[in-house]
């Protein structure tokens, strides 16, 4: 561990204290709980970014194009588009 020295707004900090002690943990713990959060979504973020980066739309419909043709299981299905003409 190591020790990091930081300032906040105190309306931070008094939220911080309220939420710690609502989840019974310290304020230390939270903090560095919703930082590893949200370092895991950018990073998450970026991540996707990158696989994006490197799709192919083409490999993407080929792929669909090698799957069976069956219609979805019951619930699994997409809701009909307003204005088709497929409303029930």
């Amino acid at each position: 561990m190591s020790t990091l020295s930081l300032r906040l707004p105190r309306s931070l900090h008094e939220r911080a204290r309220a939420l710690a002690e609502q989840e019974g943990v310290s304020i230390n713990q939270l903090i560095a709980t919703a930082l590893a959060e949200k370092i895991s979504a950018l990073d998450t973020i970026g991540y996707l970014k990158e696989r994006a980066a490197r799709g192919s739309r083409e490999a993407f419909l080929r792929a669909l194009e090698e799957g069976p043709d069956v219609e979805p299981i019951p619930g699994d299905d997409l809701p009909p588009e307003p204005g088709r003409g497929d409303e029930g």
